[in-house]
């Protein structure tokens, strides 16, 4: 979002930079509907490329986050197998143990 921000200020900047580079004497009063126009249409596709670019971003994100969250659930799943193949080794060889010595 700030590398957003950054770049539209930049944009901004320039554009005022081109117009006062190639309106030579301009005044308030020589602001007319063409330049309002110009300025609405700016904003307006400045605000469909931030919308489809905002758009873009939030489903990355969301899908990493969901990534994340199978990476946590694949881990503890591994974990509690592992707890059980641990338990189970340990049962085999104390039913070894105790075929081998039917004493104890």
């Amino acid at each position: 979002m700030k590398n957003l921000t950054i770049t539209g200020l930049i944009l901004l900047a320039l554009s005022i930079l081109l117009f006062y580079l190639t309106a030579n004497n301009f005044t308030l009063n020589d602001l007319g509907m063409p330049h309002i126009m110009g300025i609405l249409g700016g904003i307006g596709i400045g605000l469909i490329i931030g919308g489809m670019v905002g758009y873009v971003s939030k489903g990355s994100a969301i899908k990493a986050e969901q990534k994340r969250r199978e990476f946590k659930q694949l881990q503890q799943e591994k974990e509690d197998l592992e707890k059980r193949a641990a338990e189970i080794e340990r049962r085999e060889t104390e039913l070894d143990l105790r075929n081998q010595n039917p004493q104890i």
